[in-house]
């Protein structure tokens, strides 16, 4: 998936906390499998080849094209998997694929646990007795400090930005890369959907802060380039006077 996942599983024996962790590092090593636009072999890039054509893939492939076409309209356009040119769901997919791993944790009956791809991050419980969690969001101008902290217990948290992979996003409208923000970040109940929201609401430069506000079920945080820092009123902040700078 090209990007770092960390595991923190809470309340288990070792032997059964690792088990967990070796499912779910299995099931990501699948999605990269077929999903990676870097890989040759994969799904996608034979798509994008033309060695294999939307109609002649199913299951998981096709559910995740379908959604992103799904969130194409209902964003106006702004989240689009072919806004590069070619098909990459990867906007999506890699939330698709950790709340994935999240639901699976809770089937097997873990209760407490931390799961973080690249900054996207699924929480379930606590990390310990009557402790929520605790979720740092990279600050955009610092690799060594948090733009804020989120406190939570159940929650889906995705930011996107151009601190991890650079001017990576762009305006499909447009083709060019939004100006006037550097950071906005989405928390709900799906990490799929909220990658794709903040994938989405970025490209939309300024306008993010607005279109956010209509969100249903889900609240976010917008960081502008001359440092303002915008919420949504349910955004839920561990220090709410905590700002970007």
């Amino acid at each position: 998936m090209g990007t770092m996942v960390s595991i923190d599983l809470r309340g288990r024996p070792a032997d059964t906390a690792a088990a967990g962790a070796d499912h779910v590092l299995e099931w990501l090593h699948e999605v990269d499998a077929v999903f990676s636009t870097y890989r040759p072999d994969s799904v996608i890039s034979r798509i994008n080849s033309g060695e294999l054509t939307r109609g002649h893939v199913g299951g998981d492939v096709a559910w995740v094209l379908g959604r992103c076409e799904e969130l194409r309209r209902e964003t106006g356009g702004f989240f689009d998997m072919r806004a590069g040119g070619s098909l990459d769901p990867s906007a999506l997919v890699k939330g698709w694929a950790v709340q994935r791993a999240a639901d699976d944790l809770t089937r097997r009956g873990f209760t407490d646990f931390c799961l973080s791809a690249g900054g996207d991050v699924v929480c379930r419980g606590g990390r310990g007795p009557g402790l929520g969690w605790r979720i740092g969001i990279q600050h955009p101008y610092d690799r060594d400090a948090v733009a804020a902290v989120l406190h939570a217990t159940d929650l889906a948290v995705a930011t996107s930005g151009t601190y991890e992979r650079g001017s990576h996003i762009i305006d499909p409208h447009t083709r060019r890369a939004p100006v006037e923000v550097v950071s906005v970040t989405v928390c709900g109940p799906d990490l799929g959907t909220a990658d794709a929201y903040a994938t989405a609401a970025f490209a939309m430069g300024r306008e993010a802060a607005v279109w956010t506000l209509g969100l249903d079920g889900y609240e976010a945080m917008t960081v502008l380039e001359d440092d303002t820092v915008l919420t949504t009123p349910g955004f839920p902040l561990a220090d709410p006077g905590q700002g970007a700078r």
